[in-house]
């Protein structure tokens, strides 16, 4: 029973950790300033659903959430959502490009802009394909017992683990299905020991 209650707690243990969003600060340490080269900035980051923006900047600036067009043309005059607190966090809960600026006018035209792709949080393990059954072009005839079909022994699946760059839902709840096996296999280890 110490066993199956120590395999538990690991699975516990191990479930939050499965899925490490990130929280980008923009701009890094200079944060959201018309200094900033956002473009270069994002270049090279994968944001993927689940992570966050954390905005930080003075009371001279703001964050806007804005249209494509809206950004191209550096208009805030239709704002989908506006921040202005100073230190703004911003959840990345769905896969698409986002566009921020900074309304304050004239500091969107500087540079003070900001445009991302989030991804879809992978991890999800694939299927595998199984290979067609061979061609039986009439040349050899398998052999039955007691006139029984012949059968093919069937192999164990097992999904590839999840890269680094994983994160999400699908990856918790593959961690969480081997931790149910590993409980299970330390359970069954220890009834037969």
């Amino acid at each position: 029973m110490a066993n199956i209650a120590s395999a538990l707690l690991i699975l516990v243990l191990a479930a939050p950790a499965a899925y490490a969003a990130t929280t980008y600060t923009v701009g890094d340490s200079s944060g959201w300033t018309t200094v900033g080269d956002y473009t270069t900035w994002a270049s090279g980051k994968t944001f993927t659903v689940g992570d966050s923006l954390l905005f930080k900047y003075s009371s001279t600036h703001s964050v806007a959430e804005v249209s494509k067009d809206d950004y191209d043309s550096c208009s805030a005059s239709n704002t989908l959502k506006t921040y202005t607190d100073g230190s703004s966090t911003v959840p990345l809960s769905t896969a698409g490009q986002r566009y921020f600026i900074c309304s304050t006018p004239g500091h969107c035209s500087g540079g003070m802009k900001l445009a991302i792709t989030v991804v879809a949080a992978s991890g999800t393990p694939t299927t595998p394909t199984t290979p067609a059954p061979p061609v039986d072009d009439g040349s050899t005839t398998p052999s039955t017992t007691s006139g029984l079909s012949p059968t093919t022994p069937s192999t164990p699946v097992t999904p590839p683990p999840p890269s680094k760059a994983d994160n999400g839902a699908a990856s918790i709840l593959y961690n969480m299905m081997l931790g149910v096996f590993l409980v299970f296999g330390t359970t069954t280890v220890a009834l037969m020991g």
